[in-house]
């Protein structure tokens, strides 16, 4: 059981990372879209209590150099910048921005997309020549399936650079046509190279795809969302949940879904750490697994 007090508020983060014996956190889902994007994505979010949802009321409604500016200050050293494609001709200029944010931005990680259209693979090899370090891939809002054969190349490409993906695949918050973890237990299998990273840990499906992890050496989870006050309203942790992330601790790596959270940066880490698995466990989740993927 650690001795110290998880963080309560932003202002708090950089003490419990000095108690941890970190320098910093890497967080492997954060998100930096062009305006327009990031302005619909809102909306979106916004529109929640009229489709009979708990309000999602979004912490960090600010600007890019902004947001740049409170990762930083609460320790973040490197962050995602995850787009991702839902319609046809959509990836490349959403690849055009992460690149030029990446260039502009020595902490951003060079993020990328995809998405099941012709020349996907030509644009796949590109952004990893432009030093693309990790795709995010949105199975419930791109609407397509992990397996089209359209991708068949593109996985294969991506899998032998050894860049992870970031995968929404789960069927929560929302269902989708080819959400749920058989074609994602059937795409691990398919490519056993191919690293991926289960968004939100798959919820709400967490035990199956927590058996993937288990099962597949190059599949892991992100926290983002998970055991926040929003989603335990929403996909509650099963019992003996705790039991199996203690088990993964070389498999979890840290995500939250910055800015568009419902709650301070600090609540995710204090729910990680209120878990009660240790402070080797966090050190693991906040520093050492992700920096391992972005090293492969």
């Amino acid at each position: 059981m650690s001795q110290l007090a998880p963080p309560q508020t932003d202002d708090e983060i950089r003490a419990y990372l000095d108690g941890l014996g970190l320098e910093g956190m890497i967080d492997l889902h954060v998100h930096f879209m062009p305006d327009n994007v990031q302005q619909k994505v809102w909306g979106f979010f916004d529109r929640l209590p009229e489709m009979g949802e708990p309000a999602w009321l979004i912490n960090y409604r600010y600007s890019d150099e902004q947001r740049v500016a409170i990762l930083r200050e609460i320790g973040v050293t490197a962050f995602s910048t995850l787009n991702y494609a839902h319609r046809p001709g959509m990836a490349a200029w959403l690849n055009d921005y992460s690149k030029a944010f990446a260039a502009q931005y020595d902490d951003a990680i060079h993020s990328a997309t995809f998405f099941p259209e012709p020349g996907v693979e030509d644009m796949v090899g590109q952004v990893l020549e432009d030093g693309a370090q990790i795709f995010k891939i949105h199975i419930q809002v791109g609407a397509f399936s992990a397996m089209d054969p359209m991708l068949a190349s593109s996985w294969q490409l991506v899998a032998s650079a050894g860049v992870p993906v970031v995968i929404h695949c789960g069927n929560g918050p929302h269902e989708g046509e080819f959400t749920g973890p058989g074609p994602i237990f059937e795409l691990a299998e398919k490519y056993p190279d191919l690293v991926l990273v289960v968004a939100h840990a798959g919820l709400p499906e967490y035990e199956q795809f927590a058996e993937l992890a288990r099962r597949a050496p190059n599949v892991y989870l992100d926290t983002t969302m998970v055991g926040t006050g929003y989603m335990e309203q929403v996909a509650p942790l099963p019992q003996g949940y705790l039991e199996t992330m203690s088990q993964l601790s070389d498999k979890i790596v840290l995500g939250t879904d910055f800015p568009t959270i419902p709650h301070s940066y600090s609540h995710q880490l204090e729910v990680l750490h209120n878990w009660g698995l240790g402070d080797d466990w966090m050190r693991k989740v906040l520093w050492h697994n992700p920096h391992k993927l972005l090293k492969n």
